[in-house]
């Protein structure tokens, strides 16, 4: 198969989708990889280290996606993305699609074969493409929260961990999966005090037994959220339903009830986001402030550490790589029931039910292509 390796070309975005050893995987078992010059600069992988790995170098994108028959990337195709895709073409990346229309139907304009990282789904429900840049996501949430409550940046000015004599910050996390199990924990070894709220009960039971004692566990529902939200230094949304918007825990009527100087974390915002008032933002321009509210919505977090994250991310996309290039992704989603949970459209047909939800689209079974 004929792979296409894209810059990724979205505001302060430098992870790159394969790493030079993930290449060498590729070309070893006779495909053939085309990286689009400097696609890996920013996570400290030059043009050389990837002829070394077997790959060739293009100069340009639009040159990248037009020999390519798989297109790997990192974060969803952005507007000047749109028109280089080709029909029937395979892209393996994160869409999040529930979370922007155009997208969508841009996608099914072109007839492409959108392959998504967040919903390619394991047996247990886990989501193993996800898993990575949550882990990521989490603990850059903790501190990036802990550094935007110094009032130079617009917080209250309280350092999270407090000093002896001195109460530490409160900590509100909302979801207890990956996201807000990373960010409690780096919350607690900060010091903060820390609670973590989830919907499910056994979640609740395993997170009182595996966290620190500054960690207590609570019931998400919406009183419990309001009462919460009054005495809370820092909030960071990490709730995360797949492939579809996330329900809006904090809404606009409730900024009021929050102190001056709260900040708010939304790592869901790249699924429309768990925070009413959240809106995406990127690293140049990542905060703004709603009723002396500071928000944080940066839709691709894990970008501003390229290094540590494209590895962790390759580290689990590689081996699906490699199995759709090995037997084309119809035959591939065929035989592995996880990676066709990660089919979202397919030439014009929206094939994942949580998207064809989100804008009222037509929902096609998946099982019309697999059959």
């Amino acid at each position: 198969m004929i792979i296409g390796v894209p810059k990724e070309i979205k505001n302060n975005e430098n992870r790159v989708a394969a790493t030079p050893s993930g290449v060498a995987e590729l070309t070893k078992r006779g495909h053939t990889v085309y990286v689009q010059s400097t696609a890996g600069v920013g996570s400290g992988f030059s043009d050389e280290d990837y002829v070394t790995a077997g790959a060739s170098i293009l100069p340009t994108i639009e040159e990248t996606y037009a020999i390519a028959e798989m297109i790997m990337k990192v974060k969803e195709p952005i507007e000047p993305e749109y028109k280089l895709i080709k029909e029937d073409q395979l892209l393996f990346t994160y869409f999040h699609f529930a979370s922007y229309e155009p997208l969508t139907k841009a996608m099914i304009e072109n007839k492409s074969v959108c392959l998504a990282y967040e919903t390619v789904e394991k047996a247990d429900r886990s989501l193993p493409l996800l898993v990575p840049m949550s882990e990521v996501a989490g603990r850059m949430a903790t501190q990036k929260g802990a550094n935007y409550l110094e009032k130079p940046l617009g917080g209250m000015g309280k350092l999270l961990g407090g000093v002896p004599g001195v109460l530490p910050a409160n900590v509100l996390v909302l979801g207890g999966g990956i996201v807000g199990t990373q960010a409690a924990k780096m919350a607690a070894g900060l010091g903060a005090n820390v609670t973590i709220m989830d919907i499910s009960l056994n979640r609740l039971r395993e997170l009182d037994d595996i966290m620190p004692a500054n960690v207590n566990t609570m019931m998400s529902n919406g009183y419990n959220i309001k009462a919460m939200i009054k005495d809370s230094d820092l909030i960071i949304g990490a709730v995360l339903i797949p492939g579809a918007k996330a329900p809006h825990l904090i809404t606009r009527d409730m900024l009021k009830d929050m102190k001056p100087g709260t900040v708010l974390v939304d790592v869901a915002v790249d699924q429309g986001g768990c925070i009413e008032t959240c809106k995406p933002t990127t690293h140049a321009e990542p905060t703004f402030v709603i009723d002396d509210v500071l928000h944080y919505c940066v839709a691709n977090m894990p970008g501003a550490v390229p290094y540590t994250s494209t590895l962790a991310l390759t580290n689990a996309t590689l081996p699906y790589a490699i199995d759709l290039a090995n037997k084309g992704w119809e035959k591939a989603c065929k035989e592995s029931k996880e990676l066709a949970m990660g089919l979202n459209v397919i030439k014009g047909d929206v094939v994942y039910e949580a998207v064809a939800e989100a804008f009222d689209l037509p929902y096609v079974p998946v099982e019309k292509y697999l059959d």
